[in-house]
């Protein structure tokens, strides 16, 4: 059964939940932490997105976020990826 399609609605706060391959270890020390930070406060502020509240874990992420408008998630999860 194929997936529902996602729901992007501009200005509705979201959950947004990412995780490293097969649940392994994304972040190894304070730095790898405090860079993932940055390039996500860079990627919202350049893409629309605002950040409530984070949960950085060594192999995940949990995020609260309102994207300004219907591509802005996206985007912003996109370039935060490419660093």
């Amino acid at each position: 059964m194929p997936r529902k399609p996602r729901l992007f609605v501009p200005g509705v706060p979201q959950h947004v939940v990412q995780r490293g391959n097969n649940r392994q270890q994304t972040f190894f020390d304070e730095s790898d932490f405090q860079l993932y930070l940055e390039c996500l406060r860079l990627a919202g502020e350049e893409f629309g997105v605002s950040v409530h509240a984070y949960v950085l874990m060594t192999n995940h992420v949990h995020l609260l976020v309102t994207p300004d408008s219907v591509e802005a998630l996206s985007r912003t999860m996109q370039s935060v990826g490419r660093q």
